[in-house]
């Protein structure tokens, strides 16, 4: 597993809340591309497609597991209503690119958290931990599909 540390920018992002298994997420991906193309929030040069992950599956009840769909955009933009806003907090993250399917981003995410990280000279930080989408199953094969996972590191 490639793995790199990175210092990240602060972003600024327009979620739809998520409550429920982590792989039905796509739901509020579709109520999230809805009104962000509506309000033109996909014409941003930083707009970016983002998942935010807060709980751990293995301790939380897959019910009460707490996500969000989001759009990185731009300061000073109105967000439309039905969509809320959630920072990423600057600071160095962990990264690593995963290509394939998204059914797959779980074993990435577990080797990441629970091989590389034990084993670097890092420990995880505070704040959620997020993927970056590169591209969509809508315009992309699933083998073709590219993710990067982030995991904010202790300073």
């Amino acid at each position: 597993m490639k793995v790199d540390v990175e210092n990240q920018l602060q972003k600024r992002v327009a979620v739809m809340h998520h409550r429920g298994p982590y792989m039905e997420i796509s739901q509020a991906f579709g109520r999230l591309g809805t009104l962000a193309g509506k309000a033109g929030l996909f014409e941003s040069p930083v707009a970016a497609m983002v998942g935010i992950y807060y709980d751990n599956p293995t301790t939380t009840l897959v019910a009460e597991l707490r996500s969000d769909a989001g759009l990185v955009v731009p300061s000073g933009i109105v967000l439309p209503e039905g969509l809320s806003e959630v920072e990423l907090a600057a600071g160095k993250y962990a990264r690593t690119r995963h290509v394939g399917p998204y059914h797959l981003l779980s074993d990435v995410w577990a080797r990441l958290l629970n091989e590389w990280l034990p084993r670097s000279s890092y420990r995880a930080g505070s704040g959620p931990r997020y993927e970056r989408y590169w591209n969509t199953p809508m315009n992309a094969k699933p083998e073709q599909l590219k993710t990067d996972l982030y995991v904010p590191l202790a300073s």
